[in-house]
């Protein structure tokens, strides 16, 4: 069989149009069409990508690999971040967009740097690129919600889910969360600490189960908050206050970075437009981004592995959390005041 057809049988058999072909290549519509009807061929150096994107073996010809390894993933995802700090967002999203390209298969590449370009997106709080890259970037999302992988797939609606919501589109977030499975009522991480303790790698079965600590530290908080907004939209505010307190405690029992212990009663604060007590708390806040949070130091996160964070980005963090006062809806009232200036000039972030 000649490559135009196994291009053509190919991608009918996965259900793909000529454009989106193009889309996930780089290359136009019109370019595909004449692949397959033999009238061009593609440039070598995207034949080891199509291959991929068309589920077909070009081992032999070609030596590639099927797949990025998640170290590799890892790896790349570093880089990403590099350039964006060192060049901007745009030089990051090309570099990104360069690696989709020559594996146009991988979803948890696909996943991983649609979560980490929204990211830079947001910090950037740059309107014209917001823009030009936001619905590129949702697209990332709607690819990897395709995949054969459930926790991929489920991880990246949730990010539609949300998006939908920002957008108050209901309908079509609740559309897409009918379609996330319920959790497995097996304990799937216990039963492997079990096993891992029973061979005598108790060291794994620690690591396990602090990971599992903390993301289940961050679902406590994501309820608690919920909680709050809820009490604030009945007008239910010292039920509000006594949810924002319960969540700063929370924070400091399971030995939570200092800035958490803020969140709740920030949120409570910006909502209620209380403005002494909303820069109290706002200065604690970015007090506590200088301070590192030894993770290791406490009982319940020894044998988790943790990055280093540089002082630029805690410097970063606390520039951006102050430029998203005057565009935030809930902040917006402190622009442009005396105490925010103050503020400001209190943290040297001239």
């Amino acid at each position: 069989m000649k490559i135009n057809d196994i291009i053509r049988e190919k991608r009918l058999a996965k259900g793909l149009t000529q454009e989106q072909i193009a889309n996930y290549l780089g290359v136009s519509t019109p370019a595909v069409n004449k692949w397959e009807r033999g009238i061009s061929y593609p440039d070598i150096v995207l034949l080891p990508a199509l291959a991929r994107l068309l589920d077909t073996d070009l081992n032999t010809l070609l030596s590639f690999q099927d797949n990025l390894s998640k170290e590799e993933i890892t790896l790349f995802l570093n880089k990403v971040s590099e350039v964006i700090d060192k060049s901007g967002f745009e030089a990051g999203y090309v570099l990104a967009t360069e690696k989709l390209k020559e594996f146009p298969t991988c979803d948890l590449l696909i996943i991983n740097l649609a979560m980490l370009l929204d990211g830079a997106l947001i910090l950037c709080k740059n309107q014209r690129l917001n823009e030009k890259y936001h619905d590129k970037i949702e697209e990332l999302y709607y690819r990897a919600a395709q995949s054969d992988d459930i926790a991929i797939k489920e991880q990246a609606l949730v990010h539609l889910i949300s998006k939908a919501m920002e957008n108050q589109d209901y309908n079509h977030a609740q559309e897409m969360l009918n379609t996330i499975s319920n959790k497995n009522p097996i304990n799937k991480e216990q039963i492997q600490a079990n096993i891992y303790i029973a061979q005598q790698e108790t060291k794994k079965a620690a690591k396990l189960i602090e990971e599992k600590l903390l993301a289940t530290t961050y679902e406590i908080h994501t309820s608690l908050m919920t909680l709050m907004q809820i009490a604030l939209k009945e007008n239910r505010l010292e039920d509000a206050k006594y949810i924002a307190d319960v969540d700063k405690q929370a924070a400091k029992l399971f030995d939570l970075w200092q800035y958490n212990f803020y969140l709740a009663h920030f949120q409570l604060y910006s909502t209620t437009k209380n403005k002494a007590e909303l820069l109290k708390i706002l200065l604690l806040m970015l007090e506590s981004l200088t301070k590192k949070w030894d993770i290791n130091s406490s009982p319940l996160y020894q044998h988790i592995k943790t990055k280093e964070v540089d002082n630029k980005f805690t410097a970063k963090l606390q520039k951006t959390i102050l430029q998203s006062i005057g565009t935030d809806k809930d902040t917006e009232f402190l622009k442009d005041t005396p105490e925010l200036k103050e503020l400001i000039r209190k943290i040297d972030l001239k």
